[in-house]
């Protein structure tokens, strides 16, 4: 068997006589943190360091933001906090709402519907809010805004100002907006998090942080670098979410069978964020941000049923959508194309995204997903790493309605009938740009040791470097010539691998995810090379170390 994937070791050997100080030290330097300074800072962040001038966020611009913002609360303007509809976008908007209303301020939130308005600050959003909410003065938007020039342009002629918060990569030209609250070292929440502690300001009245776990569930959700600012905001934030009194989370947690007290990165990204993405997938995310906010345990158990709900209706349709995208993609075979572009009138806007992240997840390339209309289509797009993909796609931005995102993931809105020449022109570029080495799956590997150098300790010391995510991976293990004591094929689908294994007369239980079909293969007594994080594992109130296996590779004996 050859790998699946290409290892990249960072560092070589770890003699088996290693302290874990000096394991600790190495995984530290591979995330390039050297100095006694950096590492204290990365094990203990401090979150009085997060700060707009520490992130980069122009204080100029904060200045004059907050001078419109204090003037709109004296003078009882009509303000709209205009958010996106991910969990960063709810969040963001949850906290700047409940801030200003908690100030005095009128002020209404406002998300706008993903079929009917799109994505962010746009002409009709500015025009249907204006329908629902009179005299509207003040718009301040949440993790949107940056690239919304034409927006920007019509509110400012409604005689309406413009306060842009946004983490996304700027364009060319900046919105001609009041004020810009922008770092890109933070998510939307995280910025709306650091204006709300500034508006805050205006008052000694409010001395709780009661926001720190809504800015750390957007920023799990976004999935940001977990490092810096975002590190100490998550850090932070976890404490805050297993300790929360608020009763939509409450009732999120219980419905989703989340225990409190344990909440962590793996829970936002692949149970609580799902659920709060949901209604504004389906139908409105109004319905999540009215969760996060409600005071109400009723109201929040009626609509934490409800999220719940939509949310198995969204799985089913990302199911449905999904697996025409890949069996279409297989009957055609993959040939030479290095980026995949695919559309169908039956793929809901709300899932497309998803459905490009299982298309790179099951080919490796680039993926863009569209969902069809009869004149303009909307489109979602993810990249691999290495490739940035909103770089690549505004190299073409003539053809766009619009065009927004990050280098991993972006989003636009293009005339149905310019699909096909821009499929063409993007497919030929792709060609140039995108090498065999971005298109190989590669799995990082901070270094090679022997099982004797596991043991329980080691597994406390590491636990300091979470939370782990984006650009704080946990860490990766490569052990070599380690012998297969036995198997079995566990999980209702039998996709799975329990092993046992031995090297150097120390044994581990092991458990491989979706690796089932080397049973086939696979005989006791095999010497294998393993790549894997160290794990714990509860079973029956026992707990213990296991290995979660990343990558299977068989030896000849």
């Amino acid at each position: 068997m050859s790998k699946a994937k290409k290892w990249e070791i960072m560092h070589k050997l770890i003699d088996s006589k290693a302290t874990v100080v000096e394991v600790i030290t190495l995984l530290l330097e591979n995330r390039g943190i050297t100095t006694k300074k950096e590492q204290e800072n990365f094990l203990y962040p401090r979150l009085e360091e997060v700060i707009p001038k520490n992130v980069g966020i122009d204080r100029k611009q904060l200045t004059k933001a907050l001078a419109r913002i204090k003037k709109a609360i004296e003078k009882k303007e009509q303000i709209v906090i205009f958010g996106d509809y991910d969990v960063d976008g709810i969040t963001g908007s949850a906290i700047l709402w409940e801030t200003l209303y908690g100030l005095g301020a009128t002020c209404v939130p406002y998300i706008p519907n993903r079929k009917g308005e799109g994505y962010g600050l746009s002409k009709i959003g500015i025009s249907n809010l204006k329908e629902q909410v009179a005299n509207v003065n003040l718009i301040i938007t949440v993790d949107n805004g940056i690239v919304a020039n034409d927006a920007v342009s019509f509110a400012n002629e409604q005689g309406i100002d413009v306060i842009i918060t946004d983490h996304h990569t700027v364009s060319e030209k900046l919105p001609d907006a009041y004020a810009i609250v922008h770092t890109t070292k933070l998510c939307g929440a995280g910025v709306a998090y650091l204006l709300s502690k500034e508006i805050k300001g205006f008052t000694d009245k409010i001395t709780e942080d009661n926001h720190l776990e809504l800015a750390a569930l957007g920023t799990v959700a976004d999935l940001v670098p977990l490092t810096g600012a975002n590190r100490a905001i998550v850090t932070a934030g976890l404490k805050k979410l297993q300790e929360t009194k608020r009763p939509g989370l409450l009732a999120l947690f219980q419905i989703a069978k989340i225990a409190q007290d344990s909440i962590g990165v793996y829970e936002i990204g692949y149970i609580i964020g799902p659920r709060l993405n949901a209604s504004g997938r389906i139908e409105s995310a109004m319905d999540s941000l009215r969760l996060l906010c409600t005071l109400n345990k009723e109201r929040a158990a009626d609509l934490a049923a409800k999220l719940e709900l939509v949310n198995r209706e969204r799985q089913q349709l990302l199911k449905e959508a999904a697996e025409h995208a890949i069996l279409g993609i297989r009957e055609v075979g993959l040939g030479t194309k290095k980026i995949l572009i695919v559309g169908h009138t039956s793929y809901e806007e709300g899932v497309i995204g998803l459905v490009a992240g299982k298309l790179v997840e099951a080919f490796y390339r680039p993926a863009i997903v569209l969902s069809l209309g009869k004149t303009v289509s909307k489109a979602s797009v993810r990249s691999v790493s290495g490739f940035d993909i909103i770089a690549f796609l505004r190299m073409y931005k003539e053809h766009f309605v619009n065009v927004g995102g990050h280098p991993m993931a972006a989003g636009f809105t293009i005339e149905t009938a310019k699909i096909e020449i821009l499929q063409k022109r993007l497919e030929e570029k792709a060609e140039t740009l995108l090498t065999e080495a971005l298109l190989r799956r590669t799995l990082k590997i901070d270094c090679e040791l022997s099982l004797t150098v596991l043991n329980k300790k080691l597994y406390e010391k590491m636990q300091q470097l979470a939370p782990f995510g984006m650009a704080n991976p946990e860490p990766v293990f490569v052990s070599r010539d380690v012998t297969v004591s036995s198997f079995r094929i566990i999980g209702k689908e039998r996709n799975h691998l329990r092993l046992v294994l031995q090297q150097d007369g120390t044994t581990f239980e092991a458990i491989a995810f979706g690796m089932g079909e080397l049973a086939d293969t696979l005989k006791s007594g095999d010497t294998i090379d393993i790549a894997y994080v160290l794990d714990e594992n509860t079973w029956n109130g026992n707990t213990k170390l296991q290995l979660k296996m990343k990558d299977i590779v068989t030896r000849l004996n």
